[in-house]
This record gives C-alpha cells, structure tokens and sequence, in this order.
C-alpha cells in the first residue's frame, strides 16, 4: 500500500442511531462489485458482537474491534486494526481498496477521524473519504429530538440515508428531509427502501468540496423555527467577497476550536486565498482535516463561503470574533451573512 497522496486508502465510516438499518445497508453494499475487497471493521458494545457475524456470511475480510466504544476516545483497538490491514497488505503485495468502519448506534463518528489524524503511519497510508449516516424514516423525528447523539451523527456525515422509507408515509419523509438540509445543508440526502439504495451514488462516487461547500452556504429559508427538536444546535453561513489571509485565518480558527471545540459540531467551506487558488476546509468540534487545495474554482463565483454547525453556542459571537480578529490584522472584507441561526428559538 503507497503513501502517497492518491494511493492512500479510503476509509468510509458508517453511523447511524441504534436500530436505523446500518448492518442491513452494509450487508446489501458488500455484495457491489467495487466494493467486494473492503476490509470491515466492525465496532459493538461488549465482547459479544453479533453484527459481524452477520456481515462475515457476506464479506469474509470482516474484523470485530474488542468491547467497548469507538466514540469515546482514540482507540488503540482502532488503530491496531489498520496497521494490521496495513501489514497484511504489503506481506501479500496487495491492498485492500478500502476500509469500512460501522460504528455503535451511540457513537460520535468525531474521535475516529482522530485516531487517523493523530497517528503518523495511518495518516500516510489511509484517509477518511466519506461519513454515511442512517437515519430511521420511523424513528427518526424521535432520535432527533431525544438523542444527541443523532444530531452529532448528522451533522458530521457527508451522506445521509433515510432507511426504511417503505415503512413511512410521504409527509413525515419529506419532513425528514427538510430536518436534514437544516442540520447539515452540505449532505447529500439518499432515501432507501427495504434496504436498497443506489450504491455506486452514495460509497463510490466523488465527495466534490467545492460543490459540498456551495450547497452548505447556500441561502436556505429558515423553516420551523422554534422547533424543540434539535434544542441548541445553531448554524450560521457566511461569505466573503475578497481573498482572506489564510495564515491569520488558520490562527482565528485554531483560536476559536481551542476553546470552543466541544461546542462545534461542524465547521465546513471552501476559502479564497488568492493566486494559490481555493482551500476547502472540514472540521468536526476541535479536529480540523489538512486543508485541501483545490485546482480551481469550476468557472464558480470567486469567494468564500463557510459553515458553522454549533451546540449552546450564539452564531452573533463567532461572527463578532470573526470580525474583530479580520480587524486587527488590518483586514476587512465584505461579510454577506446567509442563513443566520436558522433553527431560530430553538433552545
């Protein structure tokens, strides 16, 4: 397995609320051609795992990481599983062409990525390509409005799958949906019907930044406002009109993970810096993945646009550290504030 940049492996990360279809979504997509030669590591409470067992009638190459919680810290158990992978694909001269990690029905897909982020060898040799979330189309509304956890999940995912959609009628789905572009406008909502849903779309096709970025941005009217549902969760988009200065940016957001990381769930845009062209940044509450440089900007308007996805924390204070920082190194571009605090009274 190269380490470098294109030949690092993907990693995928399945989550998803207890009981929302994780296991019977990954059961269906380990029998895609593309996807036949995953490793799946498989992450349960206790040492009696059972949805490994049921993935191995599938997909041999299927890995139960011991008792206990992927979430709730860097886990060695993680990051022996991959060095193991890795170790095994070079005594055989192969490679595994990507690695599939299900998560508990309670975990924060957050630490995963920090394990990755923190241990030299992984970071040179694997990379997280996407977040899969599942959502109940049943339940849903519920592990929404009592379950933190879910509103973590959603926000952190790239793409969400509404399960059991056979189950629901027409108005609660779209409901969902409309939940959803709220929560995490940068997501690409799938729907899935006893158990099917267009594979190739949601695990193999391209996470395009630039195009994630737009859509997070985007003006979005702010439906249901004082809603109970998702109780402190804020967001706020905002754009800037002229190149910013990458380094003193990169200083103000260190600054505001660094004591606010907890309560930013989170962060996710594409950055003007000038001629080096755009950046994309991505971050969940204080892990913030190396920038990505863009090529360019697709013939897309030239700006920056960024999204905030917050916990008990007003959109009105970033915005106003953001400008004074902007201030004191002499910089102040134009500031379009879209879709502030959309989730209104909620709270």
């Amino acid at each position: 397995m190269s380490a470098s940049g294109e030949n690092r492996c993907p990693i995928t990360v399945v989550t998803g609320f207890l009981g929302s279809g994780k296991t019977t979504m990954l059961s269906g997509a380990l029998t895609h051609e593309r996807l036949k030669n995953s490793e799946v590591l498989v992450n349960e409470y206790g040492q009696a795992g059972l949805d490994h067992r049921l993935l191995r009638r599938i997909e041999e190459k299927t890995r139960l990481l011991s008792g206990g919680c992927i979430c709730c810290n860097m886990r060695d158990d993680l990051i022996d599983a991959l060095k193991e992978i890795l170790f095994e694909d070079e005594k055989r001269q192969t490679r595994a062409e990507r690695v599939i990690i299900e998560t508990t029905g309670l975990a924060d897909p957050a630490p995963i990525q920090f394990s990755l982020l923190m241990d030299p060898i992984l970071m040179n040799h694997f990379y997280v390509d996407r977040v899969i979330c599942t959502l109940d189309a049943v339940n849903g509304d519920l592990h929404l409005r009592e379950n933190p956890e879910s509103v973590k999940q959603i926000v952190t995912a790239d793409r969400v799958v509404i399960t059991k959609t056979d189950l629901a009628d027409e108005a609660t789905i779209a409901g969902l949906e409309e939940r959803l572009r709220l929560l995490n406008p940068a997501a690409r909502v799938f729907r899935a019907a006893e158990g099917k849903v267009d594979l190739e779309a949601l695990f193999l096709a391209p996470v395009d930044a630039t195009a994630q970025a737009r859509k997070a941005a985007a003006p979005q009217a702010p439906q249901n406002a004082g809603t109970p549902h998702d109780s402190g969760v804020r967001s706020m988009s905002i754009r800037f009109y002229e190149p910013l200065d990458w380094t003193a940016f990169g200083i103000w957001m260190s600054m505001l993970l660094f004591k606010h990381g907890v309560k930013m769930l989170r962060i996710k845009g594409i950055v003007d810096v000038g001629d080096q062209g755009p950046i994309s940044i991505n971050g969940v509450q204080h892990i913030i993945h190396p920038p990505q440089h863009l090529e360019d900007w697709h013939g897309e308007e030239r700006s920056s646009q960024i999204v905030f996805i917050m916990r008990d924390l007003e959109p009105e204070l970033i915005l106003r550290s953001l400008k004074a920082f902007q201030g004191m190194i002499g910089a102040r571009p134009e500031i379009e504030e879209i879709n502030m605090n959309p989730f209104g009274g909620a709270g």
